[in-house]
Formats: C-alpha cells, structure tokens, sequence
C-alpha cells in the first residue's frame, strides 16, 4: 500500500524500484561496445567516416574512397598511412580500410578506368564549387580515346572566358581517371597537367586509351587544332572518332575556327569544336 509521504511527493514505491533498475541498465549500455564493423558502417553511413580498397590502374595502384554518397576519392601514395593521412588532411575526415568488401563498387571501378563499361559510379562531390561541378560534369561528357581543350569545357558549361578556371577546377577533381581530366587539354593543343602525377602520368593514361600523344603534341606545336575531310567538308578536334574515319588522302588540316569556316567547313555536331 502507498503511504500518504509516498503519494504526497508523487513518487510511489514500485516506481523508485522500477526507476533504480532501468538506471542500472542505463549504465550498463556504457560498457557495451558494438561490433567493429557496425560501427564503422553507422560512421559511414553518418558521413563521419570513409572506407577504401585499392585497384590496379594505369598508372599502378590506386586508393579509392568511398562512402553512402558514392566514391569520394582516388589518390595515388606511397602507402596506406600516406593515403589516410592526405584524405584527412585534404577532406576533413577519416578513412579506414573497408571491412566488408563492396565487390560490385570495386567491379565497376576497375571497369570503368580499363574501358569496359561506360556506367561510372556516385560519387561523393560535396566539397566541390557549383562551377567545379559544372567542370566535372562536362569532362565526364568526354568519350574515351578522345580529347578536349579547356576552352571547350568553358563554353559548353556557358563561361567561354573561363578556361584558366576550367583548369583550376581540373587539378581539384577529387574522383580523377573516374571522371577523366586526363581527357582535357591545354587551349594549345598541349598536353599539360595532371591531378595524379603531372604531364607524364596523363599521357600514359591517355596511351592507355589510344590516344597519341605525341601526334597530338607535334599538331599543338605546329598550331594545327583541328582536322577537316574535303569530301564532307566538315572539322573536328584531332581525335573526335569522325575525324579517325578520314583517310590521309581526304584529311585536311586547319589552325584555326576563322580558317576552317574560309575555306567551306562546317563544324561536327559530335566533337562541337565550335
């Protein structure tokens, strides 16, 4: 029976005893440590943390970040502590070792950067501006084995006065070889530089699709940009796959818009040189 103290300070008996039982259950959650691997995954899924696994590449292994947005990262590093410490370092969070593989992610990574699908995964581009975005996308457009320059990212994305930006916005691209930057060049034709390694890693990748890269060099230094057949009387940029079509008998060469559209061509509607 419930006392008159007990009813007047609103606190019954059973309720203290129930009250002092879920106290000490409450307590004992602090001693509970979840499984490492669903903590990790809750961490992720939170975006507080990021996993990796590592693919051959081109240009060796690679890391590969990712998290429930999509891929967050492809890095080259001397090793793993490298890599963790330059993701926290360049993203502001963490990235561990995935502890259950992501076979699919993986599968289609690696088919993506050998050419074997065109599908390329999410990615996770929350750190990137909205023109950096604007880049990204548009290098993505970009078909395998092929190339363009800068000026062609800037007036496809509507800043045709941005092309020093364009290459800014490039050098950024968190998720490159996934999102070809390697396929852009200088406005000279030139092959310039690259997020995974300078000049020379962007030319083995760009080998490593069938590009010529030397042939195109040796084009930028004469100051030949585009390429014209005299039995469609139509220009593209050197290695749009129209232009591949066209046999040396019939290929024309032009340095410039104003020259090519002089002598009677008309631009390709896949390549878009203008």
């Amino acid at each position: 029976m419930t006392t008159l103290t007990e009813m007047a300070n609103g606190t019954p008996r059973s309720s203290l005893a129930e009250g002092r039982e879920l106290r000490r259950d409450l307590h004992a959650l602090a001693d509970v440590v979840a499984p490492e691997t669903i903590a990790q995954g809750a961490m992720a899924r939170l975006g507080l943390l990021d996993e990796y696994f590592t693919v051959e590449s081109p240009l060796g292994l690679v890391y590969v970040a990712y998290n429930a947005r999509g891929v967050s990262a492809v890095r080259r590093a001397r090793d793993a502590e490298g890599f963790e410490r330059d993701f926290a370092e360049e993203f502001g969070r963490r990235v561990v070792p995935e502890k259950q593989q992501d076979t699919t992610l993986a599968h289609n990574v690696v088919a993506v950067i050998h050419g074997e699908r065109k599908r390329v995964p999410q990615f996770d581009l929350r750190g990137v501006s909205e023109f950096e975005r604007a880049v990204l996308m548009k290098a993505l457009e970009i078909p395998r084995g092929e190339v363009r320059p800068y000026g062609w990212i800037a007036r496809e994305i509507g800043r045709p006065g941005a092309s020093r930006a364009v290459g800014s916005a490039l050098k950024r691209n968190p998720v490159p070889l996934l999102i070809p930057c390697h396929r852009v060049v200088r406005s000279d034709g030139l092959i310039g530089e690259y997020a995974l390694g300078g000049s020379d890693a962007k030319r083995t990748v760009l080998t490593a699709e069938a590009v010529d890269a030397d042939r195109l060099e040796t084009l930028a230094r004469e100051g030949i940009r585009y390429s014209g057949s005299d039995t469609t009387h139509i220009y593209c940029f050197p290695t749009c796959r129209h232009a591949r079509r066209v046999s040396a008998t019939h290929q024309m060469w032009f340095t410039s818009e104003t020259e090519a559209r002089a002598a009677g061509y008309r631009p390709c509607r896949v390549c878009r040189p203008a």
